[in-house]
């Protein structure tokens, strides 16, 4: 009797999973189905420290320690350097505040569709993903699967072959963010590969511990992260503007 019930509990769970597979046909279906699957678990603040390395054509490269903070879905903070230098960016509901020594040099609206694909994606509804994607020119209608670094992928965005077009690849069995196409900021018609790597399991959720940003098949960037928490306390006055000089996470001001 009790190895009949395993049986039943078994074909129970093939058939869910084989359900939740075949009712994945397009970029809104793979964004819904990794809302669900961590909507009730996944961490809902974030603080790491970052080494990022810029890699230069001559061969020589710089590395920085940024500190960032998220407060999910929507909010981040990084801080370039020692705090107290007052420079850094915020990103804060679709708008980017850069500071220099203290000071607002800019202003402008900016997604970060790796905050929205990596994070906030399983602290939102998805149709509000789905609605940020579409608006950052991501066609959720085109979908197909692939693989990747030896695991299978959905690829939303683009039609199977076409790596010059927007689009994001998400791990299938995890659900995880994993890579994303779109132009370089420097050169519109040129496209980046941003690669999200290292993922480890965190309070609930998973952090991608490296992230490479690739152009014309070379890394050109880097961020490896130490350090990483969830589910600190973070005073919301961290992302205003107007106390980003006063308020601080860091251990290190």
């Amino acid at each position: 009797m009790e190895r009949k019930r395993l049986w039943v509990l078994l074909m129970v769970c093939v058939g869910v999973t084989l359900a939740n597979a075949g009712s994945v046909h397009n970029g809104d279906d793979v964004l819904r189905a990794m809302h669900d699957r961590y909507a009730r678990s996944w961490y809902k603040t974030l603080t790491f420290i970052q080494k990022s390395t810029t890699y230069n054509a001559d061969g020589t490269s710089k590395a920085e320690t940024w500190y960032e903070a998220a407060l999910l879905p929507g909010k981040l903070r990084i801080d370039i350097g020692p705090p107290r230098d007052g420079n850094g960016y915020l990103m804060v509901d679709g708008t980017a505040t850069i500071f220099r020594e203290g000071r607002i040099t800019a202003t402008r609206p900016l997604v970060n569709m790796l905050l929205v694909l990596g994070f906030d994606v399983y602290r939102q509804p998805p149709e509000t993903t789905a609605q940020v994607a579409r608006t950052e020119g991501i066609d959720l209608t085109k979908f197909h699967e692939d693989t990747w670094e030896g695991k299978p992928v959905y690829v939303v965005g683009a039609e199977k072959g076409d790596l010059q077009s927007k689009q994001f690849w998400i791990e299938k069995d995890r659900l995880l963010f994993v890579r994303i196409f779109e132009p370089t900021q420097a050169d519109p018609k040129k496209m980046q590969d941003i690669r999200f790597a290292d993922y480890r399991e965190l309070d609930g959720g998973w952090v991608a511990a490296r992230v490479e940003v690739h152009v014309d098949d070379k890394m050109v960037f880097s961020e490896e992260y130490s350090d990483i928490q969830a589910n600190v306390e973070l005073d919301p006055a961290l992302f205003d503007p107007k106390q980003y000089t006063t308020t601080h996470w860091e251990k290190v001001n």
